[in-house]
């Protein structure tokens, strides 16, 4: 092969026309809280729901610093759809490093062509935690066809999604309380929405409440059967906190870069008063102490997978959580600190020209999304572990 022919390298910024025509369809969706389905399809139709995808299969072959500088990209133009693109490939990362050799060959080609978007059915009915899953996957063990029946609270673009990666209680022995990942079609279930979506933010998610029944074929189970917690630590977990911290970084950065280009003339502040000064001081602080953070804790888990290390360490953890909780309330802090400056005529206005008001609502779910007070005790357990104490 020439250098010629070689593969283009996988992008890691979002061309300015993707960019475009999801900012240009971001108040609507937001104000309707409709599914951005213009913005979808333009993923789909430039192959960006196979970023994740290996090469081999029809995909991009993108990195994990790829997906983070792309989530921000995006997001930066209309949060909900970039979080939405950013949740589908953390699912695809579950695919790529833990589906059979089977599973991978049917279903990642079709991805990498923009026909598959894939939704995570994780959230359990007794709280937000990955293990808290009380339907059980059941079949006899000699059984191929399995029976799937499952209420999800939260299901991020669940009504328009292709397929769907499952969390179902139940291992070898169903009895158990073992979880297991199952991948599973639209065609292969009954879809019904149970509750409505008119959050305060993030509406155009459509993260709706659905109940799910129908069967799938047993090999159809993602990873070893009732061990999706060593998925969540390799894949799940990690590539949730990178994607969702992108996404939220790339609003608020964005938010910034609109004020500071409005101060002085729709921001009528005084650029040259100290109190002006040392609130946008403490804005980007805050800004670049996440993007730093963000930026080493991928490197990290890039190196390791790289080396053919495991995730499942304490210090990782404690570094993956720190993201995280880092993210969600830093952002948020500096989107509120952008508010008061802008004032209430631009900062807290619906129609003003910077969407401040958006982000903020938006910015808002991040310390829901994965609940921070669950993180800052599991943090608090790890640390106690970790008595060498390795920073990042």
């Amino acid at each position: 092969m020439t250098e010629a022919d070689s593969p283009a390298p996988p992008p890691t910024a979002a061309p300015a026309s993707l960019m475009e025509l999801l900012g240009r369809h971001a108040r609507d969706v937001d104000r309707e809280a409709r599914f951005p389905i213009e913005s979808m399809a333009a993923l789909r139709t430039n192959g960006y729901m196979g970023y994740l995808v290996p090469t081999e299969y029809g995909g991009m072959g993108g990195s994990l610093n790829g997906l983070v500088s792309i989530a921000k990209d995006l997001s930066g133009a209309c949060m909900s759809t970039a979080l939405i693109w950013a949740m589908h490939c953390q699912q695809v990362d579950c695919l790529v490093r833990h589906a059979s050799s089977d599973l991978k060959a049917e279903v990642l080609p079709r991805i990498a062509s923009g026909e598959i978007y894939l939704a995570s059915v994780t959230t359990g009915t007794g709280g937000s935690h990955l293990m808290s899953v009380d339907e059980t996957l059941t079949g006899a063990p000699d059984e191929e066809i399995l029976a799937l029946g499952r209420t999800a609270p939260v299901v991020t673009g669940g009504e328009y999604a292709d397929a769907f990666l499952v969390t179902m209680r139940g291992g070898a022995d169903p009895s158990d309380q073992a979880v297991s990942l199952v991948y599973a079609t639209r065609a292969d279930l009954t879809i019904r929405r149970i509750g409505d979506w008119n959050p305060l933010g993030m509406r155009a998610t459509a993260s709706g409440a659905l109940r799910l029944d129908g069967t799938v074929r047993r090999d159809r189970l993602v990873g070893q059967p009732g061990r999706f917690r060593e998925i969540s630590y390799d894949s799940m977990i990690p590539l949730g906190h990178l994607a969702w911290s992108a996404c939220w970084l790339g609003a608020a950065q964005k938010a910034l870069s609109g004020l500071l280009q409005q101060i002085g003339t729709t921001v009528p502040v005084d650029r040259s008063s100290p109190l002006v000064q040392e609130r946008i001081a403490r804005i980007r602080v805050d800004l670049e102490l996440v993007h730093a953070y963000l930026e080493r804790t991928c490197n990290e888990i890039e190196s390791l997978r790289e080396r053919g290390r495991s995730l499942n360490r304490p210090d990782l953890h404690i570094h993956v959580n720190t993201l995280k909780l880092a993210a969600s309330e830093l952002t948020f802090r500096a989107v509120d600190r952008m508010v008061q400056l802008a004032g209430l005529s631009v900062g807290y206005s619906a129609d003003a020209p910077i969407p401040l008001e958006r982000v903020f609502r938006d910015l808002r779910s991040a310390a829901l999304n994965y609940s921070n007070d669950r993180l800052w005790t599991a943090t608090g357990i790890l640390s106690l572990v970790d008595r060498s104490v390795r920073l990042l």
